[in-house]
């Protein structure tokens, strides 16, 4: 679409030009039309190939949690669907085993390192086991005002812009302190025109209607949580679809509380087993996937899915105490690959047109990570950064067009211990086929080359110490470069 009204305009413009020729240009009002037709015309072209954006982020959906991902005791058809008609990664990761961090990595494009957001909310000894060795950094768990959000920019360039969902970004209201954290941070001070659901909240008090959650009205008794964000998606699509559109769609499902609608439960009951541990949780997918499902009917009923990116992913791993997140190691918390790698779609048309290297329904393999999103979608809008101002990311475009990537590995930096207390804190890269994972608490070395051991069972630090040091001098030059704040000793 994008291309085609740009060809359209130009060849208008040529057709206008040689007319105008013909005439001889006797009169001054012949000279003015074509001077209006020369300045109309590239603003109409740049203003109609502005792409929407729909990301769509899901709160602790795991890896292996979508039937397209290869779980065929789930019921995903609209997600899916969705796969076959764009490029599913299947080596993507998020930029945090817990939510909070990847969320502040998701609106900045900054690794959660370098914002120093590395903890799901505030820290403190609640998680930290008795016998620890280290004492973890003081960590931020809001995001500041000055921050240089992905919606200030895409308004900066034009855009509406609409948040749904989860934030947990803007902590809890301090009576004594109101600058450190609240209302006041929430996505509308971050330049999100319409906010609803987006507060300090990590996990609904109830996906019933009265939620509970200070960002939503009460509307129907009972209505489902989801199916409300989705509505108030669809409402704001409806109002605003005239201009370019980034819209957030960032899902309480598939957090705890374990709630969804009955009728959903009922068929998952008896179902139960390997990708499948409770009945409720099945569910809670499967009305994400409606949810979904929703939001991309509008899509095409409001005639933009040509020039609309969709972007579906995950903020973090799988909770092992949810889901099954086999093949793949441990889960939610943990800087194994059941932690870390989550399921991602990108939806671009522009991208995967007839004639472009890469087609619909395909699948990559290389590795990916949040920060690449921001970078991608601040790409395709065509918004260009400020003097210095960095990302941490890079555009997916040229994966997209069947390229690679100019990058070397991924990095990872968890310096906490999780709610569930079972992981050890530590710093993780992943540079081709091998993974390393560095533990702070006593600086040992875990090296695996996933290539071969997807489950992360064998350590081969000690087999391949050339690799392991190599993987741990980058690790070690990253977290300097981004000033990450590494735990100290326990004296």
């Amino acid at each position: 679409m994008k291309s085609m009204i740009a060809s359209l305009a130009s060849q208008i413009l040529s057709d206008v030009v040689w007319a105008v020729s013909q005439m001889g240009l006797r009169t001054i009002r012949r000279a003015s039309v074509l001077a209006a037709v020369v300045a109309i015309l590239p603003v109409y072209s740049a203003q109609a190939a502005a792409p929407h954006i729909v990301l769509i982020m899901v709160d602790d959906l795991g890896w292996m949690d979508l039937r397209c991902q290869g779980n065929d005791r789930l019921n995903t058809p609209r997600i899916d669907a969705l796969a076959k008609q764009g490029v599913r990664f299947t080596n993507a990761y998020s930029a945090s085993p817990v939510c909070s961090p990847t969320r502040g990595a998701m609106i900045t494009g900054l690794s959660p390192a370098r914002l120093h957001i590395t903890q799901h909310g505030k820290d403190g000894p609640n998680f930290w086991p008795k016998d620890r060795r280290i004492q973890p950094p003081a960590a931020e768990h809001v995001l500041p005002l000055k921050t240089d959000s992905l919606a200030k920019r895409l308004k900066a360039s034009g855009y509406s812009t609409g948040f749904f969902g989860k934030w947990h970004l803007s902590g809890e209201l301090d009576p004594k302190d109101p600058t450190a954290g609240g209302p006041d941070f929430w996505p509308e001070h971050h330049g999100f025109d319409v906010n609803i659901g987006g507060c300090g909240l990590g996990g609904p008090p109830s996906y019933f209607d009265p939620y509970r959650i200070p960002a939503i009205k009460p509307r129907k008794k009972g209505e489902y949580l989801e199916d409300r964000l989705a509505d108030e998606t669809t409402a704001f699509m409806q109002a605003n679809h005239k201009k370019p559109m980034f819209i957030c769609l960032w899902t309480y499902n598939v957090h705890f509380p374990f709630e969804a609608p009955e009728d959903l439960i009922a068929k998952y009951k008896g179902k139960e087993g390997p990708g499948l541990k409770n009945a409720s949780y099945g569910a809670q997918i499967e009305a994400t996937d409606r949810a979904v499902g929703r939001v991309l009917d509008e899509i095409d009923r409001l005639g933009i899915a040509d020039n609309t990116i969709v972007i579906f992913t995950s903020d973090n791993g799988g909770w092992e105490g949810a889901t099954d997140n086999r093949p793949l190691r441990s889960g939610k918390g943990d800087l194994y690959e059941g932690g870390l790698r989550v399921p991602l779609i990108v939806r671009w048309p522009a991208m995967t047109a007839t004639g472009n290297p890469v087609a619909p329904g395909t699948t990559t393999d290389t590795p990916v990570i949040t920060m690449d999103l921001p970078a991608t979608i601040l790409d395709a809008a065509n918004v260009k950064l400020g003097q210095n101002q960095v990302l941490d990311g890079v555009s997916l475009r040229p994966l997209l067009q069947g390229k690679k990537l100019d990058r070397d590995a991924l990095f990872f930096h968890y310096p906490h211990y999780a709610w569930h207390k079972a992981n050890r804190p530590g710093g993780a890269v992943r540079s081709g086929q091998y993974k390393l994972i560095r533990r702070y608490d006593d600086n040992s070395l875990e090296l695996f080359d996933l290539a071969s051991d997807l489950g992360e069972k064998r350590n081969l630090a000690a087999e391949k110490p050339e690799v392991a040091t190599k993987l741990d001098d980058q690790l070690g030059r990253w977290l300097k470069e981004t000033r990450a704040q590494l735990p100290l000793p326990i004296k």
